[in-house]
């Protein structure tokens, strides 16, 4: 943030100093936000109030239609609101006795989309608190002194402005500011390497493109998209459309779309997965930093009935995440709301940290999403952003760029990019964030990602070790099941009869006395098969009058005598077959070797692996193809990992020999 924005942010804190024992330091965002918005609203319309005074006493007692008014009222304001009270903070402040009703009245003389703006905020509230606590005339007096015309400040700034100050009251009130905004430059670089393959598409005279983001908060991603294409090609249509959960930040994206001429009504307030603002709507590129590991239980029922009842019609199809991170919902919101390649088609970027990447084992929620995106071909990039970047968090996050219109020469291909090194150290920390992406950092990286291609086809390049190419089922596995001959003895011990008396089976057996005397008159009984135990066993229960045991019983009888042992019988099935023993049983992930190989020959692949693998250390093992699961994780730090070996031990040696000597004459000192 530049001097400049801090100025106007520092002025607009210091209100806080009015407010001070009369509200609580959690509670100054309620009444400092929507005063700045505000004073923004009433700074733009001031050069054409006098016009749109004059248009209202015109139109008033008119037959007209109350639509061709508002429209006629807009025209004369020059923006997409208006106001037609006769007040503003100048006359509001020089009637200090009837300040709240002069300031109500102003408000409500707002145009419908600005008022419903300031009605999120619960304005009226802090109004009547205000008042009564003997504050409201020199809160407003205050704001009446700043200036913030977007002569004076502009949009760009304004908003740098609204987000310094969401941070600060954040800090205060211990709540989470990345939920709310995300640095402007980070923003910057998304957008450049979400936009970077159509810089050139964008030049084209009278272009219409379309930016959605699910989790708009203040509008900053939206901003920086539409300033983006606006570089490139200033005669373009832009249109952005965005939805926010938070009601002061919807308040402030939906003011600044106000300012900027965008139709405010296509800010929508509300959680996207319970309420879909835009349901029939495709948009050409989807942007968003939805909050890191948020569970999303609040909306677990509605989300799982859609993915129950809708299927692949509907959002969830492909599965859901585990309940405590909802990032890959908002991944699978956005593609809903890809247009189709026939139209066009669409790119998305997301903010994820690293768990999105791994979290979940074949066949989980995670990795069928993950899977579900590489088999349709729509994941083109994942880049790793420097650690401490954001306010609230100082974790490895990663941007996600995806698109159902890949180039051609990205068809079936990944590009894995490390961007973990491309910072710069802040002079001042804010919050978590410690580093940010400089200019030349932020065009460094955007050309890298253009030349990714030939980047890494050329190993003497200077950024080769940062950029991967990946085939897309390069991050796909089986997840198969190693099984091992179950060999077993059986035995009676001394405490055989107290752990079967345990078992609820036993328990409920009827001669459950009779069969635990059987089993102590065993203690010491052994046999190396099977067969011979089930006899020695039958004669022990004849002799205490019991015939054949209920399954239950005998499973748990079983299951107390059966000791596995290398060297035992082997156990079969009633066909012969060798039995598995769970407890030797291994796991392992076998590489898949192309996304569209049949289930014969992913299986001849697992024979293949086992024959090459296994079966030259354990002869005897096999693959339960029952068991056998397919799962796909992209393990980005594994494939940038550069190993450093140990330094020798005679470096080391030598330097505990020097810091002993050190202490030594340190503590010598201290005796003296």
């Amino acid at each position: 943030m530049s001097s400049n924005h801090q100025k106007y942010a520092d002025f607009i804190w210091s209100v806080a100093d009015l407010l001070r024992g009369d509200y609580r330091q959690s509670e100054y965002g309620k009444v400092i936000l929507p005063f700045t918005v505000l004073r923004r609203l009433d700074c733009v319309l001031e050069p054409t109030k006098a016009a749109v005074l004059a248009k209202a006493r015109e139109l008033a007692g008119s037959s007209l239609p109350d639509g061709a008014k508002d429209r006629m009222l807009k025209n004369a304001s020059g923006e997409s609101f208006y106001n037609t009270s006769e007040l503003d903070f100048g006359r509001l402040t020089g009637d200090s006795d009837n300040v709240a009703r002069n300031l109500s009245a102003y408000i409500g003389a707002f145009s419908p989309g600005a008022g419903e703006v300031l009605e999120k905020y619960r304005f009226d509230e802090q109004i009547a608190r205000l008042d009564e606590a003997g504050l409201l005339w020199l809160v407003v007096a205050k704001f009446a002194e700043i200036d913030l015309h977007p002569n004076v400040v502009d949009n760009h700034q304004m908003g740098y402005v609204f987000e310094e100050l969401i941070r600060k009251f954040s800090e205060i009130s211990n709540e989470t500011a990345g939920e709310h905004f995300t640095p402007r430059e980070v923003i910057r670089l998304m957008v450049n390497l979400l936009m970077a393959p159509d810089d050139e598409d964008v030049m084209t005279p009278g272009i219409i493109r379309t930016v959605y983001d699910p989790a708009c908060g203040t509008g900053g991603m939206l901003s920086a998209a539409e300033e983006h294409i606006k570089r490139y090609n200033k005669k373009a249509t832009v249109k952005v459309y965005g939805q926010e959960l938070n009601p002061e930040s919807w308040a402030i994206c939906r003011s600044d779309m106000m300012l900027k001429g965008q139709d405010p009504s296509e800010i929508v307030f509300g959680n996207s997965f319970t309420l879909r603002g835009h349901e029939n709507k495709r948009f050409d590129y989807l942007l968003a930093n939805p909050p890191f590991g948020v569970e999303w239980k609040k909306v677990q029922k509605q989300v799982e009935d859609e993915r129950d009842n809708q299927g692949w019609t509907g959002r969830f199809g492909a599965g859901t995440p585990r309940i405590n991170d909802g990032s890959f919902l908002f991944l699978q919101h956005m593609i809903s709301h890809m247009k189709p390649v026939e139209q066009g088609g669409s790119r998305i970027a997301i903010v994820f940290n690293g768990s999105p990447l791994f979290t979940g084992a074949a066949g989980s929620g995670e990795s069928e999403i993950r899977r579900w995106i590489l088999e349709n071909d729509w994941l083109e990039a994942i880049v790793a952003l420097p650690d401490q970047l954001f306010y609230n968090t100082g974790i490895s996050t990663y941007f996600w760029i995806l698109s159902n219109r890949k180039a051609p020469a990205l068809k079936d291909k990944v590009i894995l990019l490390d961007g973990r090194e491309h910072w710069a150290k802040m002079r001042k920390s804010l919050g978590d964030k410690r580093k940010l992406v400089t200019d030349d950092q932020i065009a460094e990286l955007t050309a890298i990602y253009k030349d990714a291609l030939k980047i890494a086809a050329e190993p003497e390049h200077e950024h080769h070790a940062k950029v991967k190419v990946f085939p897309r089922h390069a991050f796909g596995y089986q997840r198969v099941a190693v099984e091992r001959p179950l060999r077993q003895r059986f035995e009676v011990n001394a405490e055989t009869a107290d752990a079967v008396a345990e078992t609820k089976a036993v328990l409920k057996f009827e001669h459950c006395d009779a069969l635990l005397t059987a089993l102590r008159s065993m203690a010491g009984t052994a046999s190396g098969t099977k067969l011979e135990f089930v006899g020695l066993l039958d004669k022990a229960l004849r002799e205490n009058g019991l015939g054949k045991l209920p399954a239950p019983a005998e499973k748990a009888i079983w299951a107390e005598v059966s000791v596995s042992d290398p060297e035992g019988e082997l156990q079969t099935d009633r066909r012969g077959a060798s039995l598995p023993d769970s407890d030797l049983r291994d796991n392992e992930n076998v590489s898949l070797t192309s996304m569209n190989a049949t289930p014969a020959q992913l299986e001849a692949e697992i024979e293949e692996y086992l024959k090459r693998e296994v079966l030259p250390h354990v002869p005897e093992a096999w693959v339960d193809h029952s068991k056998t699961k397919i799962g796909f994780e992209i393990p980005f730090t594994r494939h940038f990992y550069v190993y450093t070996p140990p330094r020798p031990l005679e470096e080391i040696d030598a330097e505990l020999k020097s810091l002993e000597a050190e202490i030594q004459k340190l503590l010598g000192e201290v005796t003296k």
